[in-house]
């Protein structure tokens, strides 16, 4: 059975985070691992606390699963901290793990920060070098490229940008785009731009959208997908997940992550 490794928050309202990674994993079809880098106090009001795991734990954890299981592929999403980003790259190297997906997780949906300032050059300087895919939304993007995305154009640039720091292949999301009516995904595979457009879903239930994505694309990789054809089902999955929603919760709730499977029935 293809291994997929999750490196990132748990999010206990189970929207984002760990929690949206395993279930998609499962939906997929392929086997999921954690290695929880932080636990937070979280509904779909929002963040009500951050507790970060020590680097030696979060190594401790890789570790357990480097010398026993292994995986065919993997992706980081909130590392909160330089050292803990440090920490992971180094095991990854270790390790020799190629199929990397890294989800620069940044700011929750209400608004609390999830990666300290300091960090960034941290995730710049050691990890993005080791990527194979990395998936930002325009602000992480702006943030990671110093420049402001409002068209495609923009986004191309940016993701070449991306690109020169040693990541493989990146994918700009959409969902921050000023068009109402939809949203494109932009893929740069070092050479080629390829565009992903969906009709926008007027809902407010999009905790954990990028988490979701990032994981499906991960088990997509983990199975033998081309980047591409991983973009593909990552994209039916996540817009399944919105579209076919769920009501759970006061604020901004989680995707359905069975959605995909119960329309392929």
């Amino acid at each position: 059975m293809n291994r997929a490794l999750t490196i990132a928050g748990s999010d206990s309202g189970g929207g984002a985070g760990i929690q949206a990674d395993i279930k998609t994993f499962q939906e997929l079809e392929v086997f999921g691992m954690s290695v929880i880098t932080a636990v937070t106090a979280q509904n779909t009001l929002g963040v009500h606390g951050v507790y970060p795991m020590t680097p030696e734990a979060v190594v401790k954890q890789i570790q357990a699963i480097g010398e026993d299981i292994g995986t065919d592929a993997l992706k980081t999403g909130m590392l909160f901290s330089s050292d803990i980003i440090e920490a992971v790259a180094e095991q990854i190297r270790k390790y020799n793990w190629k199929n990397l997906v890294v989800d620069p997780v940044m700011i929750a949906k209400g608004g609390a920060s999830l990666l300290l300032q300091e960090a960034v050059f941290a995730m710049k300087t050691h990890l993005l070098p080791l990527a194979k895919v990395i998936t930002p939304n325009i602000p992480e993007a702006e943030v990671l490229t110093s420049m402001t995305i409002i068209s495609l154009e923009d986004k191309k640039e940016a993701a070449m940008k991306l690109c020169a720091l040693g990541v493989e292949a990146v994918v700009i999301k959409g969902g921050h785009d000023e068009d109402d009516s939809e949203s494109t995904d932009l893929l740069y595979d070092g050479t080629e731009f390829y565009t992903f457009t969906n009709k926008r879903i007027p809902t407010k239930n999009t905790h954990g959208t990028g988490c979701t994505f990032s994981a499906a694309l991960t088990a997509e990789l983990a199975k033998g997908a081309t980047v591409y054809d991983a973009v593909l089902t990552a994209k039916e999955f996540i817009q399944a997940a919105i579209e076919d929603g769920i009501e759970i919760g006061h604020g901004h709730g989680p995707t359905n992550h069975g959605a995909l499977r119960k329309r392929r029935r």
